[in-house]
């Protein structure tokens, strides 16, 4: 008589088989036709990387042979550049137009499952590391510790947890509900004042975020009139700000508007994102205080294409998606032109996750070299983190490494068409 496997075991072993990535032996060596090392402005050619135990160990120009014990990945024909790093996501959300009631209906495990879900396909479009700026319930947190066990499929985290903002402002889940809804909903990462905000970033310290992300103005999906007035004081920043780098975590910033972005630069926060109508002061400011720009234009180009759909979004979201969307790729263009330092961001979760790479192109179209919107999601990107194992192929730094068939500098779009390797920490997860 056969004995039946327990379901529960049944389910564990066929998941296993299904999405077990291929364990890197004691030496794999990587036979890389183009290298972008994410460091440099050249790309070299004919190049070999050998990994080690998570870690790249030695990069030797042409083809080496090889023993009897080493793996070989022949990625001739590729270009090979470092883990790409999209420094504004949101994994657990994907706006729809029942995304604005959301609120009422979901779980907290209903977040951490669409979390992991859309963890594996940003991992597979060649995204080793994001930065998850606004998610509900920690589910990020619950994705992040699950990745490092093993439990999970996905990039490495860094997460924000919730956004802080202020009452009625863009941060505010409660906006647009009646007021029992409301009373039923609030969310302790909505403040008032800066003794609010210093107790919101310890409560974020507490729960383990990595960082904090802030709204200091309106914006566009937020059921409120206005995608770009001023939302938070500036002592309300500057204590978010101060307490954030006593507790060793950096602050990002949501901001539409001049004033909230001159507030924030001001206040000393690390990143601005979306930016849209910074002005050469503002660009001026960010040059001499050291703060980086997160554009995200994927977001931008989606939400006015769907503003364009009748229905899609409420009609308070419709004219600010149809007039700070197609406003982004111009700011960027300033901005680079200014010598702003620009990083990698779109803001997935706005767009749809897997399409990440799309913000390549979208950053050419702005103006940037493709050599330099690479460096953007790798070198650029890990200095914004703060993360030095991170962001270029490099003797000692993890191998977090992307192929992409053809020649990337080329044609930039084929960093959404036509990745076919992945690999975070050594461990392979795509392979042609």
């Amino acid at each position: 008589m056969k004995t039946a496997l327990p379901s529960a075991l049944f389910s564990a072993f066929l998941i296993s088989s299904l999405v077990l990535p291929t364990q890197a032996q004691a030496r794999t060596i990587i036979y890389a036709g183009t290298l972008i090392d994410g460091d440099q402005n050249q790309a070299q050619h004919a190049m070999s990387i050998v990994i080690e135990d998570k870690k790249i160990t030695s990069i030797e120009s042409g083809y080496i042979l090889a023993t009897e014990k080493d793996q070989i990945i022949d990625l001739k024909n590729d270009t090979i550049t470092p883990g790409w790093i999209d420094c504004h996501d949101h994994l657990d959300s994907e706006i729809t137009p029942k995304s604005f009631t959301d609120g009422v209906y979901l779980e907290p495990g209903d977040y951490a499952l669409h979390a992991a879900f859309n963890a594996k396909k940003t991992l597979l479009a060649g995204f080793t590391t994001i930065r998850n700026l606004g998610d509900s319930d920690n589910s990020t947190l619950a994705l992040k510790r699950a990745i490092s066990k093993g439990y999970a499929i996905g990039p490495r985290i860094y997460t924000a947890g919730a956004p802080i903002g202020t009452t009625g402002g863009h941060a505010d889940p409660t906006d647009g509900y009646n007021h029992k809804v409301t009373e039923a909903i609030k969310d302790k990462s909505v403040i008032d004042g800066a003794d609010a905000a210093r107790k919101a970033v310890r409560q974020h310290y507490k729960d383990g975020t990595d960082l904090i992300k802030i709204m200091t103005s309106g914006g566009v999906l937020s059921v409120e009139k206005s995608g770009d007035n001023p939302q938070m004081d500036m002592d309300e920043i500057k204590a978010i700000v101060t307490t954030a780098h006593e507790y060793g975590m950096k602050v990002a910033v949501h901001a539409h508007g001049t004033e909230a972005i001159r507030r924030s630069i001001m206040a000393g926060v690390d990143s601005i994102e979306h930016g849209t109508y910074m002005d050469a002061e503002d660009m001026r400011l960010m040059k001499e205080h050291g703060t980086f720009y997160v554009p995200t234009l994927s977001a931008g180009r989606w939400v006015a294409e769907k503003a364009k759909e009748h229905g899609f979004f409420p009609e308070l979201v419709r004219p600010k998606a149809l007039a700070i969307g197609p406003k982004l790729i111009e700011t960027c263009r300033a901005a680079n032109s200014a010598g702003v330092r620009i990083v990698f961001g779109t803001d997935t979760g706005v767009s749809e996750h897997g399409d990440n790479a799309k913000e390549f192109a979208y950053l050419v179209e702005a103006g940037l070299s493709p050599m330099k919107a690479i460096k953007c999601a790798t070198s650029e990107a890990a200095a914004l983190i703060g993360d030095s194992t991170i962001g270029s192929i490099a003797v000692g730094k993890y191998a977090d490494i992307v192929g992409v068939k053809g020649d990337l500098l080329a044609d930039i779009t084929l960093a959404h068409t036509a990745v076919n390797f992945v690999m975070k920490d050594g461990v392979t997860y795509k392979n042609p």
